[in-house]
């Protein structure tokens, strides 16, 4: 009896465990998909033509989304105000970024 209720109890927590793990990867996945779309928000805002790549708009896009979605949490903004965070993160980044670039050239 003592063994069923352990192994009850570790399945009960396993499944508790795993619930909050996917919840997390889908949440970071989602993150991740809007930033895509905010690294090109990002682009078409700044005005003139940023000597950026693809795969530099969308590494910043997705680290802003990330890092926007964590400060609109902290800040307990909604999921607009998250996404507004998000999008000035990735001006800001993709204005360095090209700021770094140009200057370099």
């Amino acid at each position: 009896m003592p063994v069923l209720l352990i192994a009850l109890v570790a399945v009960v927590v396993l499944f508790i465990v795993g619930w909050i793990v996917v919840g997390l990867v889908f949440k970071l996945l989602w993150w991740a998909i809007i930033g895509l779309v905010i690294g090109a928000i990002a682009r078409a805002i700044l005005p003139g033509k940023q000597a950026i790549g693809i795969l530099a708009t969308a590494g910043i896009g997705i680290a802003a989304s990330i890092l926007g979605g964590i400060i609109g949490h902290v800040a307990g903004v909604g999921g607009f105000g998250q996404f507004v965070i998000a999008v000035l993160v990735a001006v800001a980044g993709v204005f360095a970024f090209n700021a770094r670039r140009t200057a370099r050239a």
